[in-house]
């Protein structure tokens, strides 16, 4: 794959766009909850009719293969969710369990909701194929990644605070996931495909207009977050960014070359899980008021990373296909 097509058609323009929402907030042309209502629309509306337009377009036969996409992909992110955990949790001894739990949120989650389409798009092109990578990677982060980290930090303060936190039901968070329009619409286009039912040419324009806003607002809206982050490096920052940006697609691509994938499949599934920390963990982090300043950190350390390591893990992932 050409490097330079992937610097200008994916890479540059996310800088632009995500550079015009970073000087539109230190302006105060918008603040930080206008951020927040930026991201709803993406997260409720935008991204789900560009996950379910996409996906309906699919075939049975493409499901079928992207079983194995689906099982890499979970256990590929959760192992590396759990291992920022763990790191976090028993290297540094003024970290809580709270604190390791956020950190999982981020650094363990790629920001597939918000930068998915905008990045995958202009270098393997607007095809179901790509929609459905985002969707399984966006269901794994949703559905399983943030409910865990949740129940861990959730475990953690009631530890340090009895009777702090409420008690829930452990499915709570994640029955709280599955009804997040970003989760049910992929799930509900994946059943669409699977019965057979054909989907009319008529309908998907009705899908496009608002799907066609999902990867522009969404790097403005991060452009906007950021300028509201206040940036200090410190170790685990760094620390953070290197699991995010290196060990997690490295572990994905190792998985991906042992169990055969599809190439593409494979390509885009590395891109994906080098992508920046996933933004939900910030908005968390706040919500708890752990972790805040370090996290934020790490996250912005990442998309400045990953403007040089998303051509990289292209490179090396052709390197490694073409080798084995």
């Amino acid at each position: 794959m050409d490097i330079s097509h992937v610097i200008l058609y994916a890479i540059v323009p996310i800088i632009v766009v995500m550079l015009a929402g970073y000087i539109s907030g230190k302006k105060g042309v918008f603040t930080g909850e206008d951020s927040k209502k930026f991201n709803k629309v993406v997260l409720d509306y935008a991204l789900p009719a560009a996950l379910f337009v996409s996906i309906v377009q699919a075939s049975r036969e493409m499901l079928v293969k992207d079983i194995k996409l689906t099982i890499i992909s979970t256990v590929g992110i959760m192992v590396c969710f759990m291992l920022v955990y763990f790191i976090f949790k028993y290297c540094f001894k003024k970290n809580t369990g709270a604190d390791a739990a956020v950190s999982a949120l981020i650094s363990g989650s790629p920001t597939i909701g918000f930068l998915g389409f905008a990045v995958l798009e202009p270098i393997f092109g607007t095809t179901p194929a790509v929609a459905l990578v985002v969707a399984i990677v966006g269901i794994v982060v949703n559905a399983i990644g943030i409910p865990v980290g949740l129940s861990l930090m959730n475990a953690s303060l009631e530890k340090q605070n009895p009777g702090s936190t409420k008690k829930e039901s452990a499915w709570k968070p994640v029955i709280h996931a599955l009804e997040q329009p970003v989760a049910w619409a992929p799930i509900l286009a994946v059943i669409w495909v699977v019965v057979g039912i054909p989907w009319p040419k008529w309908a998907s324009p009705s899908f496009d207009l608002i799907a066609k806003a999902n990867a522009s607002m969404a790097v403005f809206s991060a452009g906007i977050t950021l300028s509201a982050i206040k940036f200090t490096i410190n170790w685990q920052a760094v620390l953070g960014s290197i699991l995010k940006m290196i060990v997690m697609p490295a572990f994905v691509l190792i998985l991906g070359l042992v169990f055969h994938m599809e190439p593409i499949n494979l390509k885009m599934l590395v891109v994906a899980c080098a992508l920046p920390p996933a933004f939900s963990g910030i908005i968390i982090a706040d919500e708890y008021d752990t972790y805040v300043a370090t996290g934020t950190s790490s996250l912005t350390l990442s998309v400045i990373l990953f403007i040089g390591f998303c051509p990289l893990w292209i490179w090396l992932t052709d390197v490694a296909l073409a080798a084995f």
